[in-house]
């Protein structure tokens, strides 16, 4: 059986040279987004001043603009790469029982708030993908949780998002927190 087939992981979705091909134009995008809003910017050098805002940016673009176009060049004219499997039906379908999970707790964070839906998010992936309890995944998430509000709300003053429950509570824990001596 030759690669063109697939293998004992199924059927090919994709070669490695089409893979090549769109990374190759995505970047000469993102090139060309960085030519343009650079070349907005002002890209010119300033006599007693220095560069504007677009000088390193802009030849940053062009470098990656012909690094693209010659990584698009040689995908076009690769024959040993079109016969090579980049990916197969059940590497997707593993690959998105991660993606989208992910994609759920990064909407959940609008509406629930970082800690929670993290706390959420650590307790169901140790239930799903490590088959432990659902108690010890809740009691991790939770510690998680509580352990990243110290450090970013209490220790380095950055707030997180906290949906509804919001900044209320942040004032009860400190309050805690210094009662223990913790804070």
């Amino acid at each position: 059986m030759s690669d063109r087939e697939g293998g004992p992981e199924g059927p090919r979705l994709i070669s490695v040279r089409t893979m090549d091909i769109v990374v190759a134009l995505m970047m000469l995008g993102a090139a060309a987004i960085v030519i343009s809003d650079s070349l907005r910017l002002g890209m010119g050098w300033q006599e007693l001043v220095g560069p504007q805002s677009g000088y390193f940016p802009f030849y940053i673009g062009l470098i990656l603009a012909g690094a693209s176009a010659i990584n698009l060049l040689r995908a076009v004219f690769d024959t040993r790469g079109a016969q090579k499997t980049f990916t197969t039906k059940p590497a997707v379908l593993q690959v998105l029982a991660v993606l989208i999970p992910l994609v759920i707790y990064v909407a959940a964070v609008y509406y629930i708030g970082t800690y929670v839906a993290s706390a959420i998010y650590m307790a169901l992936f140790m239930w799903y993908f490590g088959k432990y309890a659902i108690w010890r995944g809740a009691l991790v998430g939770l510690a998680v949780s509580f352990a990243f509000f110290l450090m970013f709300e209490i220790w380095f003053l950055v707030p997180l998002p906290k949906g509804p429950i919001d900044d209320p509570l942040v004032p009860i824990i400190s309050g805690f927190l210094r009662s223990l001596g913790l804070y």
